[in-house]
């Protein structure tokens, strides 16, 4: 089978002595920022809807699960066989209404389960398991949401807009660059709070940002003597790009 054979050339890459000079000495702590990267690759190639890419970027996150399940076997930690039967139980346990007794499921279960699951952690904090790894976003959005479940939350979405008007003009009267520094950080916080109101994703919604300006950019970059305009000159450009696209 493929995943075998995925299997057997890391176990080879990874042996001391005849294995690859490079593979076979990542950690853990070396090769998380690729497992990282190469999960946004995938998530490029579903916003590009380019199927092949995603065919590819998916087996390059396959192989960071094979790797990291190869170190851990080799210490002695687990397996990939544990790693998939994990997942197997949680998906089970988390889904009754279809592999157990339970009349109904949906979104409101899945939450049950998790929080069940959650009350077995030492920390009882209700933020307990919010990775540090996360974009800054999206671990912003995900902590207002586990803090919004115990009632700390705005009751409609004119709180956490009037909270960016506070946050903008402490910001503006702030001179410190540390002051600024935070307080642009409660700036953005403050923005991410607005958006969970609006039910939008705050990193979905900037990545459509940042998609959209290196469109309309690239487009007037490309004009003639582009680097010799002046700024009047580029906003004339870009206004009429934004009109074209938006058409």
């Amino acid at each position: 089978m493929p995943l075998e054979r995925l299997i057997e050339i890391m176990r080879r890459l990874r042996d001391p002595k005849t294995g690859c000079e490079w593979d076979s000495v990542q950690t853990f702590a070396t090769i998380a920022p690729y497992t990282i990267e190469e999960a946004y690759e995938v998530a490029d190639a579903i916003a590009r809807d380019d199927m092949d890419a995603l065919a590819d970027e998916l087996g390059d996150l396959q192989l960071q699960v094979v790797f990291h399940a190869r170190m851990a076997e080799e210490a002695g930690y687990f397996t990939l066989d544990d790693v998939v039967d994990r997942i197997c139980s949680k998906m089970e346990r988390r889904h009754p209404h279809i592999f157990g007794n339970a009349a109904e499921g949906g979104h409101h279960l899945w939450e049950i389960i998790k929080a069940e699951e959650r009350a077995q952690d030492p920390d009882k904090s209700a933020l307990a398991g919010v990775a540090l790894a996360l974009p800054a976003l999206e671990r912003a959005a995900k902590l207002q949401r586990r803090a919004a479940r115990t009632g700390f939350d705005w009751p409609d979405a004119s709180g956490p807009r009037a909270k960016i008007d506070e946050e903008l003009a402490e910001l503006e009267a702030e001179t410190s660059h540390d002051r600024k520094l935070e307080e642009m950080g409660d700036l953005l916080f403050a923005v991410v709070n607005l958006a969970r109101h609006l039910n939008i994703e705050p990193e979905a919604a900037l990545r459509e940002a940042n998609r959209k300006f290196e469109r309309r950019f690239r487009t007037i970059e490309a004009e003639p003597g582009f680097n010799d305009m002046d700024l009047d000159q580029m906003e004339e450009l870009w206004v009429k790009a934004k009109a074209a696209q938006s058409a």
